[in-house]
């Protein structure tokens, strides 16, 4: 949305193409999820009557706006990119096939997973955690509008603090509402490391991607600092 109440900022599709240009001229293969909530937000819908299972499918159709849009400001600056939709819809995208999705990983394209995972009651986020482990992916990466993950709402409490380090499970029994909890599960299952960052940042996509320490680390109790 960038600074607007709803839809696509060209601004922000900008800012966002660029940041991805600059991890992908790294040599980086790349990957993305994106949301459909700057269009229309299932969840929400529901609380005004909307059957949830058409709410969240007319959600993962704005998934699909906004990959196009991406996919669009990211070829125009040099980018190779492939969408691929859980929800076949020939005309205007892939269909979401595993290997297919791999080959254009190792021919250099950038990939958008749109249309989440195809069903009702999952999140991007869950469809992005899902994505990540069948295309064997090294991270996942949230990136949002704060800069981690914190003890309690940062927006609501002025005294909330920002974890450098979580475990899956603390993330679960402290109800962190960063992240859904299936999402966080199927991560964890799958000894997947998540890291939060703020993708406002300018140059943070390629920070996080460099190996420096932005945002919060998610890891199992195991893994050493």
């Amino acid at each position: 949305m960038g600074d607007q109440s709803f839809g696509i900022g060209p601004e922000m599709l900008g800012y966002l193409a660029g940041e991805i240009r600059s991890v992908y001229d790294l040599g980086v293969q790349i990957a993305l999820v994106v949301g459909g909530g700057n269009i229309f937000r299932g969840v929400a819908a529901g609380s005004y009557g909307m059957d949830r299972t058409s709410a969240d499918h007319i959600g993962m159709l704005a998934t699909v706006i906004n990959s196009i849009a991406l996919q669009d400001a990211l070829e125009k600056r040099g980018v190779a990119t492939r969408v691929q939709t859980a929800i076949d819809m020939y005309a205007v995208a892939e269909p979401y096939i595993l290997r297919r999705a791999v080959r254009h990983l190792e021919k250099g394209r950038v990939v958008i997973f749109a249309a989440g995972t195809g069903n009702p009651y999952f999140t991007t986020d869950t469809a992005a955690a899902l994505r990540a482990k069948e295309i064997d992916a090294e991270v996942l990466l949230k990136a949002t509008k704060v800069d981690g993950i914190y003890d309690a709402d940062p927006v609501t409490d002025a005294g909330a603090k920002k974890l450098d380090n979580v475990t899956y499970l603390e993330i679960l029994q402290r109800q962190l509402k960063f992240m859904d909890s299936t999402a966080v599960s199927l991560a964890m299952d799958n000894k997947l490391p998540v890291i939060v960052f703020d993708l406002r940042g300018k140059a943070n996509f390629k920070r996080v991607v460099c190996g420096e320490n932005i945002g919060t680390r998610i890891k199992e109790a195991s893994e050493d600092d």
